[in-house]
């Protein structure tokens, strides 16, 4: 049952930054070309699918399939404690947490776009793209390394 939910812990954190990584280039797209209405209004509609659709699932099975390893692993697989793992769980939980924010805040960036308040330029947003990147590299070498 535990290589089951690492399979679907993989699937579902690669289905979350597909979204991460995709929806900032539509922000910096829509910024770009916000005169543009028709090109705008694709635009918008793309946004709402992705981060409906794909991000706001993918991320709920990312947290609950992790929650579930962390359950299985802790009680059932070898009686790890999850307070004798050093420090690089909690870490990792914790970059997954903000992870989450920044999610949230993308969320928050396409409602701007959607009602014509967004005031941020597509520079802003070409840094902003980085951020989920820089994540992923921590956390994954958080979960290679176990550093702490």
């Amino acid at each position: 049952m535990y290589s089951w939910i690492i399979w679907f812990h993989i699937l579902s954190f690669t289905s979350w930054f597909a979204v991460l990584f995709y929806m900032p280039r539509l922000f910096v797209y829509h910024a770009e070309n916000i005169d543009n209405e028709g090109f705008v209004e694709v635009v918008k509609v793309m946004e709402m699918k992705i981060y409906k659709y794909i991000g706001v699932p993918s991320m709920w099975a990312t947290v609950v399939s992790g929650v579930a390893m962390i359950f299985l692993s802790t009680s059932h697989y070898g009686g790890v404690n999850i307070m004798s793992t050093g420090g690089w769980l909690h870490a990792k939980i914790f970059l997954v947490v903000v992870l989450m924010g920044y999610f949230f805040s993308m969320g928050y960036y396409r409602n701007k776009f959607l009602n014509n308040e967004c005031t941020k330029s597509g520079k802003f947003f070409r840094v902003y793209n980085e951020v989920p990147t820089l994540l992923l590299l921590a956390i994954v070498a958080l979960v290679i390394f176990k550093p702490f």
